[in-house]
C-alpha cells in the first residue's frame, strides 16, 4: 500500500513539474523580455529542443527586425527550421539571410544550405523534377560565387547526383514509348526520337550504349508495324542505326542481340520486297482489267503505290 501511495505521489509531483515547466515556457513566450527570450531560444537550440526554440525564434524575428542582433537571430532561425526538416521554409530563410547579409561571416554557409535544402527536396526520378533543376541551379550559383570554398566540392558532387537522376528520368521516359508501342505504332518512332533527345541533352549519359541498341529495336518495330509501302525506307533507317551502333560499340554486351535484329531487319526487307512485287503484279492485272472494260483509258496515269506513300 505504501509503495502504491509513494508511486502516486511521485507521478503527481512529476506532473506538477511538467506543468510548471510548460507554464514557465508559456509565460516567457508571452512576455516582452526579448533579451531573456533570446537567451532561452539559444539555450533550447543548443539542447536540441528545436520545436520550442522555433516558437521563440519566430516571435523574436519580428521584434528584432532592423536591430543589430537580427543577423544572428535569423541565422539561428533558418538552422532551426533545417533541424526540424522543414526544408522548404529553411531554404527560403537561408536564401533571405544570404541576400540580406551578403557580408556576413555566415553568408557562404547560408547560400550553401539554401541550395542543399533544394537538393534534399529533389524527389525520386519518376516524379516531377522541378526541384531537381532548381537545386542544380542553386548549387551551381554557389560554386560560381565561392569557387575556392571547401563546400564547392560537395556542391559539385550533389550536382552530379542530381544530373544522374535527370538521366534516369530521361532514359525511363524514352523506354516507356517502346513498351507502349504495341498499342500505338507511332510510339516506336517516338521512342527513337526520345532516345536521341536524351543523348543530346545528356552527352555523357551512362545509358548511351543501351540507348543506341534500343534505337535499333524501336526503329525495327516501327518499320515492321508500318504499312508495306513505308517499310523498306524505315527498315533501312534501322540498318543505319545498327551500323552506327557496331562502329561505336564493337564489343557491346548487346552485340549479339543487335546482330539478331539486323538479321530480322534484312528478312523484313526481303519479305517486304516480295509483298510489294506481288502487290505491283496484282495492281497491274487490275488496271489492265479496268482498261479492257473501258473504265479507264490510260493506265500510265494511275500510280496507286505513289498515292498511298503520299498519304
Amino acid at each position: 500500500m505504501f509503495k502504491v501511495k509513494h508511486l502516486i505521489i511521485l507521478v503527481f509531483v512529476a506532473a506538477i513539474g511538467i506543468a510548471g515547466c510548460k507554464s514557465r515556457f508559456e509565460k516567457l513566450r508571452a512576455s516582452n523580455d526579448v533579451a531573456k527570450k533570446y537567451q532561452e531560444a539559444i539555450r533550447l537550440y543548443n539542447k536540441r529542443d528545436f520545436s520550442k526554440a522555433l516558437v521563440l525564434f519566430e516571435d523574436l524575428s519580428q521584434k528584432y527586425r532592423g536591430r543589430e542582433q537580427a543577423e544572428g537571430l535569423n541565422f539561428y532561425y533558418a538552422n532551426t527550421l533545417y533541424k526540424l526538416q522543414d526544408y522548404t521554409t529553411a531554404r527560403y530563410q537561408f536564401k533571405s539571410f544570404a541576400d540580406t547579409y551578403p557580408a556576413s561571416k555566415d553568408a557562404e554557409e547560408a547560400r550553401y544550405m539554401a541550395a542543399y535544402c533544394y537538393y534534399l527536396e529533389s524527389p525520386t526520378f519518376s516524379l516531377d523534377q522541378e526541384n531537381t533543376y532548381k537545386a542544380i541551379d542553386a548549387l551551381q550559383l554557389f560554386i560560381n560565387l565561392y569557387p575556392t570554398s571547401e563546400r564547392a566540392t560537395a556542391a559539385a558532387k550533389y550536382i552530379a547526383t542530381l544530373r544522374g537522376k535527370l538521366e534516369d528520368k530521361a532514359f525511363e521516359n524514352a523506354k516507356m514509348y517502346l513498351t507502349t508501342g504495341p498499342s500505338n505504332v507511332e510510339n516506336y518512332r517516338a521512342a527513337v526520337i526520345a532516345l536521341k533527345n536524351a543523348q543530346r541533352d545528356f552527352p555523357d549519359i551512362r545509358y548511351a550504349e543501351e540507348m543506341d541498341f534500343l534505337m535499333i529495336k524501336s526503329q525495327y518495330m516501327y518499320a515492321k508495324n508500318s504499312i508495306p509501302v513505308r517499310q523498306e525506307d524505315r527498315y533501312n533507317e534501322a540498318i543505319e542505326l545498327y551500323n552506327e551502333f557496331t562502329t561505336n560499340y564493337p564489343k557491346s554486351k548487346f552485340i549479339n542481340d543487335a546482330k539478331q535484329l539486323k538479321s530480322d531487319i534484312e528478312n523484313g526487307i526481303v519479305l517486304n520486297k516480295q509483298e510489294m512485287a506481288l502487290y505491283a503484279s496484282e495492281q497491274a492485272k487490275y488496271l489492265e482489267m479496268l482498261k479492257k472494260t473501258g473504265k479507264i483509258k490510260d493506265t500510265t496515269k494511275v500510280n496507286t503505290t505513289t498515292d498511298i506513300k503520299n498519304k
